[in-house]
């Protein structure tokens, strides 16, 4: 391997194919990794009801869901997330790639803060396109917890669920939550790719493997520290704001992101804002390695460059 290897190896690839390739990834590691979101979800949201104020664990939310759902019940909410995937994923990894090309030129090299940010912007952009179908996400994998106190799921599907928002919230109402999502993105996004870049050049430059399935996977691990330690307080905001729907008077738990911030600061303390990092982090780390290996992998057999 070469010192002085660069990303993309400077071949023009086909946006269609890497577009396939990055959506075929994604939904791969979304479906391998899923039961793990949920409950980090339920997670997120343990702690926003009285009725809620025991402690509990990752393992027994698990247990709950499978009591009281089914095996099956840990998938609840999949749908949404495949299709936002299909979208969000590819946005980001051709946007952080087209963002780092134009901005490295014939260098074809980026300082890790440049990294941050063409990660963070190009997680933006994907964030905004993908928001309705996190929102269902969300909404229904937190429809569980209705079931489990034997009320009917406010969702029958995601579209049932799509129909239901933009009737009662407006088609405006699909971007609920949208500014604690772009702020969870960019951070997620900045750790992420800019973390799984720099790791991966750093780790073929100083010769601990070559750009094979070992640099994927000391890569990947990097990466997953780095988005979940960031993120996580956005994604606990991120998750109560998409959650929360009007009372009978009309009005919200939290009426900004910084709200919902401070309400949870104060009732449940600094802690609570990183509720869910384990969980958030074993999601992340199998998430990143089954996509990124995967996603490297078909590039290489599609004839596509390294990212």
């Amino acid at each position: 391997m070469k010192s002085g290897y660069q990303p993309g190896g400077g071949r023009q690839d086909n946006a269609g194919t890497k577009i396939l390739v990055t959506s075929l990834s994604a939904v791969v590691a979304e479906t391998t990794t899923f039961p793990i979101d949920l409950i980090k979800t339920r997670l997120q949201l343990h702690g926003e009801s009285l009725s809620s104020s025991q402690p509990t664990s990752a393992f027994q939310v698990a247990l709950g869901i499978i009591r009281e759902q089914g095996p099956l019940g840990l998938y609840k909410g999949l749908s949404p997330a495949i299709i936002r995937h299909m979208f969000y994923t590819p946005v980001r990894i051709l946007g952080y790639e087209s963002l780092r090309s134009l901005i490295s030129g014939d260098s074809g090299s980026l300082s890790l803060p440049s990294k941050a940010v063409v990660g963070g912007v190009s997680g933006i952009m994907a964030q905004v396109i993908a928001s309705p179908a996190d929102l269902v996400k969300v909404r229904m994998q937190s429809d569980g917890r209705l079931v489990s106190q034997g009320l009917h799921p406010r969702y029958l599907g995601p579209f049932d669920a799509l129909n239901k928002i933009i009737q009662a919230e407006g088609f405006l109402g699909l971007w609920k939550g949208v500014f604690p999502n772009i702020q969870r993105a960019f951070l997620v996004n900045m750790g992420e790719l800019a973390c799984y870049d720099h790791g991966k050049q750093f780790v073929i430059r100083n010769k601990i493997a070559n750009d094979n399935v070992y640099a994927h996977t000391l890569a990947s691990i990097m990466s997953g520290l780095c988005a979940t330690t960031l993120s996580c307080p956005a994604d606990v905001v991120k998750t109560r704001m998409m959650n929360q729907a009007a009372n009978k008077d009309g009005k919200f738990l939290y009426s900004s992101s910084y709200d919902c911030l401070v309400k949870t600061v104060k009732v449940e303390g600094i802690r609570a804002l990183w509720k869910g990092f384990f969980p958030t982090w074993a999601r992340l780390g199998p998430w990143q390695f089954v996509f990124w290996v995967s996603h490297e992998k078909l590039r290489k057999i599609a004839g596509l460059s390294s990212f």
